[in-house]
């Protein structure tokens, strides 16, 4: 996608809705992402934004493939991941976190002797996944029914993956489904996991650490691996929202 293709469509969109992430305390951000590996963000994705999404899921013409979570092991449900061109507001969404996180990112990057560096914006590394035989886009819809969950997972398709990930909750937990909680299970060199347990409302996101999360030793940094999952959901149905800032292979 070029750089004028991307002004195009932040200029379509709601500008109410496109600067939302730009009003985030980065500070806090940073600091609950470098505590907990994860931080919520409160009213992501607005009512409007939400249905549309939802109706989105049965058209085909908008997603490039479906997975089957059973057939893979993955767990039970569904998910479906987006063709391009994106749906405009998920496309805003990517290229505003993508932009509030990248600072963080090479912070990270830093944090654990990683020679990678990220762009300042999303479209140049966009460019860069491409160029690594990377093409593919990874936002994707998932539905969970009554019954479904999804295993302990890192979402990473190939050498190029960004540290940082979004995750929104689309349906209101109590009303829409019960169960289907989000889980992170962080496992550090030498200790028992941790695992946490996420109370989203409808339209919370929260950015989660893709694959590692820096922590300091007695020898400097070093990585505790982060993995997320959903339990099982027990009545109704759970959709959510996916960002994820590399392409896949």
């Amino acid at each position: 996608m070029t750089a004028r293709r991307a002004e195009q469509i932040a200029q379509v969109y709601d500008e109410k809705e496109s600067a939302r992430c730009d009003m985030r305390n980065a500070n806090d951000i940073t600091a609950a992402l470098d505590e907990h590996g994860f931080a919520i963000l409160p009213e992501l994705v607005n009512t409007a934004s939400r249905a549309e999404l939802h109706a989105l899921y049965d058209d085909d013409t908008r997603f490039r493939s479906t997975i089957n979570m059973a057939r893979y092991g993955f767990g039970l449900g569904e998910y479906r991941y987006f063709c391009y061109p994106l749906p405009t507001q998920v496309q805003v969404l990517r290229e505003n976190l993508y932009r509030m996180l990248a600072p963080l990112a090479n912070c990270w990057a830093e944090r654990l002797n990683d020679a990678i560096r990220f762009p300042d914006t999303h479209v140049e590394y966009v460019a860069h996944c491409h160029a690594a035989s990377q093409p593919r886009p990874t936002p994707l819809l998932l539905r969970y029914r009554s019954g479904d969950y999804n295993c302990l997972h890192q979402d990473i398709y190939g050498p190029c993956a960004f540290p940082f990930q979004v995750i929104c909750l689309l349906s209101e937990p109590g009303r829409d489904f019960a169960g289907g909680e989000l889980i992170l299970v962080e496992q550090r060199p030498r200790r028992q996991s941790r695992a946490s347990v996420l109370p989203l409302r409808a339209g919370d996101g929260v950015v989660i650490a893709t694959n590692h999360v820096p922590r300091r030793g007695t020898r400097g940094y070093y990585r505790a691996t982060l993995k997320h999952g959903v339990s099982t959901v027990t009545c109704g149905e759970r959709f959510t929202l996916g960002v994820i800032f590399h392409d896949a292979s």
